[in-house]
């Protein structure tokens, strides 16, 4: 599989937000999207969003979208349905996204059978390609001129949800890698911009 194109790899764009990590083992999921990369770009026809009732009252904190509050959450379906179809997506799949190992933190902590193929981190491949400027996931957009993109294909999105967040880091992967002439396989992309499966440490959350 890692000698195929990336363009041919089974790449899936992923974003959680959550309670914040200062709730250590009992941070909740609060929103979910999945994004399959097919071809190099974003598939939104087969795009998965939902809100997750966390099952207790969320406190407002800074990084909290003012959209995920308790009364839009106690709507939502519990972790499990959520879990059952996050499944569906993600196993399988090398997991994309920006400093994607404090979601894939997140995402383990709360379904621990899920059974990705790898980790594949924009924010490790901006420092690789890109080794001056700012590698937040907001400035890097701005830099390659590529938020109005994103806009595009998430009308009425913003930034900080999870599925703006997730088709911002499908659009930034093939932006970084149009930029670095040695990715060109699935096993090139591994080799500069994966983070391991197992416990690692985490660094913090860049936008």
């Amino acid at each position: 599989m890692l000698d195929r194109l990336w363009t041919e790899a089974p790449l899936c764009a992923l974003d959680l937000e959550g309670t914040g990590a200062q709730d250590r083992e009992n941070e909740a999921i609060l929103e979910v999207a999945t994004v399959p990369v097919i071809g190099g770009s974003p598939d939104l026809s087969l795009a998965y969003e939902s809100l997750v009732n966390p099952g207790r009252p969320v406190p407002r904190r800074p990084w909290i979208s003012p959209g995920l509050t308790d009364k839009v959450l106690s709507e939502a379906p519990g972790p499990e349905r959520v879990g059952s179809d996050l499944g569906l997506r993600v196993s399988g799949s090398y997991l994309v996204g920006h400093n994607v190992g404090v979601d894939w933190r997140l995402l383990r902590l709360h379904y621990p059978e899920l059974r990705p193929a790898g980790l594949i981190d924009t924010l490790r491949l901006a420092r690789a390609s890109q080794p001056k400027g700012a590698k937040g996931l907001g400035a890097l957009l701005d830099r390659f001129a590529l938020r109005d993109q994103v806009a595009e294909l998430v009308p009425g999105g913003r930034p900080h949800r999870a599925l703006w967040d997730t088709v911002a880091a499908a659009v930034l992967l093939a932006r970084l890698v149009e930029d670095d002439p040695a990715v060109r396989t699935l096993g090139d992309l591994v080799s500069v911009a994966s983070v391991p499966l197992g416990p690692a440490e985490e660094e913090p959350t860049l936008f």
